[in-house]
């Protein structure tokens, strides 16, 4: 006789729910579609790498996301709530922080000022008031713990204005966490930086993510994309042509030939090709 199975017999875990679900986003720009009907999931603790050549809609799906631009048709979800026509103030509130390509800090002020009034944004919406209102012992040591986090707390009481792109874009990091998100959204953050501070700054991000922070990550920087990232989605003239691990999407014929040019993958087959069997 067989043995039925125990009613004590512990039922596998669930897989966890997606942080982010962007479900068959379109977003059209009068006749030009940018983004055409994609879909992919975040899950909590991933660094995400989002990819593809130039044009391919990546930043306007990060707008899409953030509520810059709304979608035609298609819906963005954030642990479950879909954010629908939230303006950009509240998807922040919800969670959601996005740390900028081109760095706009408030140049007259210094960096840890900059960052503490990301920190007070509970107290005060008005930026200018916030200077006097916001910047307690309490904002400020928030601050420097930000700045500490992505590696520049030494240049605290700097100026912002007299900063260079490096630490501009830590600066940019730093206040874009210290709004607690549940994601952070990072736009092209190694862009204009030589190889010693890309890959200085990828451990940063690489660290940050570590420390329990969701991260989606558009770069074209793929060398640091492919070591610091868990997953890939790849998007090609507003459509996805790939997603997963990112040595395996990275030898997709169909991402390779995005990237190259049908012709250059092709050749670049043929080459591996003969070598294996010379």
């Amino acid at each position: 006789m067989s043995a039925r199975p125990s009613a004590r017999t512990a039922a596998a875990p669930a897989a966890a729910a997606p942080l982010l679900e962007v479900e068959r986003v379109t977003v059209r720009f009068g006749g030009l579609t940018a983004i055409d009907d994609v879909s992919f999931a975040v899950q909590p603790g991933e660094l995400l790498g989002l990819i593809g050549p130039n044009g391919a809609g990546k930043t306007t799906m990060l707008r899409a996301i953030t509520g810059v631009v709304r979608p035609a048709a298609g819906q963005v979800r954030l642990e479950g709530q879909a954010l629908g026509a939230l303006p950009i103030h509240e998807r922040i509130r919800r969670g959601l922080a996005l740390s900028q390509q081109l760095v706009r800090p408030l140049r007259s002020l210094s960096l840890q000022e900059n960052v503490a009034l990301a920190a007070g944004r509970a107290k005060t919406l008005r930026p200018w008031r916030a200077i006097t209102h916001v910047c307690s012992a309490a904002e400020m040591a928030r601050a420097q713990d930000e700045l500490a986090r992505v590696g520049i707390a030494e240049l605290a009481t700097q100026a912002a204005a007299k900063q260079p792109l490096g630490v501009l874009k830590r600066l940019e990091m730093a206040r874009a966490h210290a709004l607690d998100p549940r994601l952070l959204l990072l736009d092209e953050p190694l862009a204009g930086l030589n190889s010693k501070e890309a890959r200085a700054l990828s451990e940063t991000i690489a660290d940050i993510n570590r420390q329990g922070m969701t991260v989606v990550l558009i770069e074209h920087n793929l060398g640091e994309v492919l070591r610091i990232c868990t997953r890939l989605v790849v998007l090609d003239n507003g459509r996805k042509i790939g997603e997963g691990e990112p040595r395996a999407v990275m030898a997709d014929p169909v991402v390779r030939a995005a990237y190259l040019g049908t012709a250059a993958a092709s050749a670049e087959d043929s080459d591996a090709a003969e070598a294996a069997h010379a």
